[in-house]
């Protein structure tokens, strides 16, 4: 793994596949860490042509903190009592700046949940640097285009987890059996939060990045606006954020492609991957442009 310098912050990242290859960039969720793109999930990209690029966002794993600045609330934020002490549009602005840090003029975009979001106002902000756009699990923004999750789901995110080590494992593989749904696993789960707590925690981080979703407006007209290959994956047993939100955001981009999975919950269980992995590498291969290219020449995606 490594680091770059960019948007004024220090983001870490690593990439797999051949550095040739078209790039895809990939972002996850709220206080998740680059590693929650499990290393297989990646190789499966790398193998259809792809050169994967991944990182920490900011406030997570092993990025810069931003511990300097306010922590609201959530709540407070949402209706307007508080402002965020960043924005979406500020991480969508990280995820472009770590492109031109690493010399990659443009990717393919894959964003998970939050990621999604920023993957949405990524391709809104900066459209140079996206080549196709895939968002998984995601919304379209907003109080009113975004459909709210179960109470149960809502409540298990955003409780705080306890201080130490073995608490913050157990209040991790307690979220996983709500948002996982019937793909729950809990020798996994336990795996999966085990070692993102021995790598990084922080929970303030988490916060703020909460506050910056509970900004956000609705993206629906700005997606309209979008002229790029799309492609919107949700899982109908989603608790967190309901099928409905996927259903909107491909409504929202012209031509876009929704491809939703029948028991797939709030996570990117195992057994979808390579559905998943197909149909990114298919979006991508409907993209006319391609970025300049570098010695040897890109790699065709699903090559």
């Amino acid at each position: 793994m490594a680091r770059v310098r960019a948007n004024g912050l220090e983001f870490e990242y690593d990439t797999f596949g051949d550095p040739t290859a078209a790039p895809l960039l990939l972002i996850m969720g709220l206080g998740a860490q680059m590693i929650a793109w499990d290393e297989e999930f990646c190789e499966l990209l790398a193998g259809r042509g792809f050169h994967v690029i991944r990182f920490d966002n900011r406030d997570c794993g092993l990025s810069s903190a931003l511990d300097h600045l306010s922590t609201p609330d959530p709540l407070a934020v949402m209706a307007g009592e508080a402002r965020p002490p960043y924005t979406l549009e500020d991480m969508a602005a990280d995820a472009a700046g770590v492109l031109e840090a690493l010399g990659v003029p443009a990717a393919h975009v894959v964003g998970a949940s939050m990621g999604g979001f920023i993957a949405q106002v990524m391709a809104i902000r900066h459209p140079d640097r996206v080549l196709s756009l895939t968002s998984i699990m995601s919304g379209p923004g907003g109080m009113r285009d975004n459909v709210h999750g179960t109470p149960e789901a809502t409540a298990v995110l955003t409780q705080r987890p306890p201080s130490d080590r073995e608490g913050m494992i157990e209040h991790g593989v307690r979220v996983s059996r709500v948002l996982w749904g019937v793909h729950f696993d809990e020798e996994e789960a336990r795996r999966r939060h085990t070692r993102a707590v021995d790598r990084a925690v922080h929970v303030e981080g988490t916060q703020r990045q909460l506050a910056a979703i509970a900004a956000a407006s609705s993206r629906v007209e700005a997606l309209g606006r979008l002229r790029i290959p799309a492609l919107v994956v949700h899982g109908e047993a989603d608790p967190l954020l309901p099928a409905e939100n996927g259903r909107r955001t491909a409504a929202a981009i012209p031509g876009a492609r929704l491809l939703l999975l029948p028991t797939m919950g709030h996570d990117l269980p195992r057994v979808y991957w390579t559905p998943i992995v197909d149909a990114i590498a298919e979006t991508a291969a409907r993209a006319d442009a391609r970025i300049p290219p570098r010695a040897g020449g890109p790699a065709a995606p699903g090559s």
